[in-house]
């Protein structure tokens, strides 16, 4: 028999939330990205991690947000914890290796592709893992196509969303991408879900698990607290918003000083032909 789904039990309120926390979650992620790119190569490991863990810390938060309001009429819905954890997990990971590739080999060409690919792959995880900690008395059936337009889109998404965070340009630039981002990544999953078909079973049963309030509540906290610590981290960091680097390329070239326009501490300015030439005779030693 075919059970009654609603992805919608709360109206709006669920899919509008679960937007915001994507946005928020992007916006954090995409600006660590760029700001990774102006600092020293020492600092930009912290900023990449910072950055994906942002970003796989919303996308799941807004996924089981917009699970929140998902109901099937005849039958309760429970939750695998173990698993529920795990596609937290796969998110941080996959997002991160696709963020990291792109933090170091730039946001052109095969780099972007792979990590883009890759960080769309891990959302595209992250949601169908999440979809399998889910326990009721049936089984959960999915349409091919559906489910794979819904994985281009998340590819799409991550590309385009890495390519926006290698500009490295104005703190609005990366606040538009991530509502694009947040758009893109909303879309996904209610793309998966539109995928999804519900066959109970013919016996009736009790879902082994926890309840979504017992379950999904109470773990939404530890990332909602880190998103608002990070929030923190980016908003006072003191070149967030200037967007100005800590260092150029300059600065590593042996032999040059960091601010080309004072001379090197030891050597004489250079002579200037007619002006210099007769007034270097009357200088004393001390001059130098």
């Amino acid at each position: 028999m075919q059970g009654t789904v609603d992805g919608f039990s709360y109206g709006l309120v669920t899919p509008v939330v679960a937007y915001l926390m994507a946005c928020l979650g992007g916006a954090l992620g995409l600006r660590c990205t760029t700001r990774s790119l102006l600092v020293a190569r020492s600092w930009r490991a912290g900023w990449l991690a910072l950055g994906s863990a942002a970003i796989a810390s919303g996308i799941w938060t807004m996924h089981f947000i917009a699970m929140m309001g998902f109901t099937v009429e005849e039958t309760p819905i429970r939750y695998d914890k173990p698993l529920t954890f795990a596609s937290l997990g796969v998110a941080i990971v996959m997002v991160g290796v696709g963020i990291f590739i792109v933090g170091y080999r730039g946001a052109t060409g095969t780099a972007l592709f792979t990590g883009g690919t890759i960080t769309g792959l891990g959302v595209a995880s992250m949601h169908y893992l999440g979809m399998a900690s889910i326990s009721l008395n049936g089984r959960l059936e999915y349409n091919t196509l559906t489910v794979s337009a819904s994985v281009v889109i998340a590819v799409v998404a991550a590309t385009a969303a890495l390519w926006a965070a290698g500009q490295v340009r104005g703190f609005l630039w990366s606040v538009g991408a991530s509502l694009v981002m947040g758009l893109a990544v909303t879309g996904m999953h209610y793309t998966g879900m539109a995928a999804l078909s519900v066959h109970l079973h013919s016996t009736s049963s009790t879902p082994v698990g926890d309840s979504t309030a017992a379950l999904i509540a109470p773990m939404m906290i530890g990332p909602l607290v880190f998103l608002c610590l990070a929030g923190v981290v980016v908003m006072f960091d003191p070149l967030m918003v200037m967007g100005k680097p800590d260092w150029t390329p300059k600065d590593n070239r042996p032999g040059i000083p960091a601010h080309p326009a004072v001379p090197h501490p030891g050597r004489r300015p250079p002579l200037r032909p007619g002006r210099d030439r007769g007034r270097r005779s009357s200088r004393t030693p001390q001059n130098w």
